[in-house]
């Protein structure tokens, strides 16, 4: 769980695959379960856990390792029927302490151009304090690269979720880094 890299085509989850990360999830906005199941073919030749983003159907289709939905989605029975690793997405300790997923996405901890709709940013405050109120792994999300990286792991997460620098190989040094610092 030390980087997830949401990517929209197979093409970048190669280059995040090389670059370190540990998780792919096909994250296309929008798209169809068809849409999406024909972008993720190929997702599952690659040695790292795949996830798909908000589609229960579609990664039940391609055979993902697991969903990871939002707060307001459902499918969650559904995704543990089909023995699917369950993320969920929190932004505040109280979603934290009531979510029913293997692992949550917390944040975003900053500010990023990547989500126009995304809530305030929590800051490392914020995710200090979800990191403490979950009983499961914590995954920051949200403004992260390889300068930030460390100090979400020293915040009580266990890894980083990123999109645009899901090919920096240096985000990957800095994860580890902080991890062996624990």
């Amino acid at each position: 769980m030390k980087v997830h890299a949401l990517v929209e085509d197979l093409a970048g989850a190669e280059r995040a695959v090389r670059a370190g990360a540990t998780v792919v999830q096909l994250r296309r906005k929008g798209a169809t379960t068809d849409e999406l199941v024909d972008r993720g073919r190929g997702f599952r030749s690659l040695d790292v856990t795949f996830v798909v983003n908000d589609d229960v159907d579609a990664a039940i289709a391609l055979g993902a390792d697991g969903v990871h939905l939002g707060q307001a989605d459902t499918g969650g029975e559904q995704a543990r029927a089909a023995g699917l690793l369950l993320g969920r997405s929190v932004a505040t300790p109280e979603q934290a302490a009531v979510a029913d997923g293997d692992y949550l996405g917390a944040g975003p901890v900053w500010e990023s151009p990547s989500k126009a709709d995304a809530d305030p940013a929590i800051g490392l405050k914020g995710l200090r304090a979800i990191c403490a109120a979950a009983a499961v792994p914590v995954v920051a999300i949200g403004g992260i690269d390889a300068g930030n990286a460390a100090d979400c792991i020293r915040a009580g997460a266990v890894g980083v979720a990123v999109i645009r620098a899901a090919a920096d190989p240096r985000l990957r040094e800095a994860v580890d880094e902080a991890l062996r610092g624990r």
